[in-house]
């Protein structure tokens, strides 16, 4: 009788160090998933410094491959595999975590995954909930901004991506802006909350033009000079400035996102009519108003809409094992000579 695969996961692509141990029968389960989060160490430069996070990362990795394994009660000769995110993120963090796989798949004789961190979000939903391929997926985090069609492990197509900047870093250096702290995107959410997003017209880059590219850049140059002129004016902004600024930057991301995805699935109803789900990953894709309105375009296109777990859309070591583990059950591993890649596009054919 066939145990299933357990695979242990390694991510350290930007600023979380986090070791995750994944099996697959009797279902899909996260025996741990442990993640440190760097937050304090950044938070006086107001985002990511990749020399500090290189060496968190170094500072923590082990302490997390222990605690991972005592608290699973398993050790590395029970492993299936060894998985590690190889690309694309900040280079120094990509080695710590990739090299210390690769030691302990050399010391265990197991197998070696690297993981494309993008493939590790896309797959992340199939942990928690049967989603069937193909899927189209909205890839939507700190780093990138991609509608993409999923036909199954390692087969990507490309719809749109965004020509500058993410949804997640317009989120982050919008309330940098207003000083709302890092990270940025659960900040503008709470202080959305309570504020006016009608009283600030901001921009909708790209809204209503074919294909389905995203662009941010132009509304966080529009943030800025509101936040300047409100300061020019009256001083530094107060609590219902900054809420209604806030609300008025969530509405617009949202809006962006919303209009590009139905350009994808109008796309992906045509050429994919077999397809059932509407896919969100990735950390925006925590945010509720976003899974909110996204659920209704898909509603309203006759698809599923699906989305991991809040947990599962931030970076964890959860979702780079199970990546490893849907590629090992697949016949596929790495060499021990691998190399990581800041830059490890899905779709290799996609301009």
């Amino acid at each position: 009788m066939n145990k299933g695969l357990t695979v242990l996961g390694i991510e350290t692509s930007c600023d979380e160090t986090a070791v995750a141990i994944v099996a697959e029968r009797p279902r899909p389960t996260v025996r741990i998933n442990l993640i440190r989060s760097q937050l304090a160490e950044h938070l006086p430069y107001g985002g990511v410094v990749p020399e500090i996070a290189a060496r968190a990362h170094l500072d923590h990795v082990a302490d997390l491959l222990r605690r991972a394994l005592a608290e699973a009660e398993t050790t590395i000769a029970s492993l299936d595999g060894i998985a590690a995110a190889a690309g694309p993120g900040l280079i120094g963090g990509l080695i710590v975590g990739s090299t210390a796989a690769k030691g302990l798949a050399w010391a265990a004789q197991k197998p070696f995954v690297a993981v494309n961190h993008l493939e590790a979000h896309a797959l992340a939903v199939r942990l928690e909930t049967r989603v069937e391929f193909p899927y189209l997926l909205l890839l939507v985090s700190g780093g990138h901004t991609q509608l993409l069609a999923c036909r199954g492990v390692g087969r990507y197509r490309l719809l749109g991506t965004s020509r500058d900047d993410a949804a997640g870093e317009a989120f982050d250096k919008s309330a940098k802006l207003l000083g709302l702290g890092f990270p940025g995107g659960p900040a503008i959410e709470r202080a959305a909350r309570e504020g006016d997003p009608r009283r600030f017209p901001l921009p909708r880059p790209l809204r209503g033009r074919p294909g389905c590219d995203f662009s941010f850049s132009g509304l966080k140059t529009a943030v800025r000079q509101i936040a300047a002129d409100l300061d020019a004016r009256a001083g530094p902004m107060g609590p219902h400035d900054v809420a209604d600024l806030a609300a008025a930057v969530e509405r617009a991301i949202c809006d962006t996102l919303l209009d590009r995805t139905a350009n994808a699935v109008a796309w992906f109803r045509r050429h994919h009519p077999d397809g059932t789900s509407l896919v969100a990953a990735g950390g925006v894709a925590a945010n509720c108003r976003l899974r909110a309105r996204l659920a209704a375009l898909a509603a309203d296109a006759g698809l599923a809409f699906v989305a991991p777990p809040p947990a599962l859309c931030t970076d964890n070591g959860a979702m780079i094992a199970w990546a490893g583990l849907e590629r090992l059950r697949l016949g596929l591993s790495d060499g021990l000579d691998a190399p990581v890649r800041p830059r490890w596009p899905l779709d290799d054919e996609a301009a």
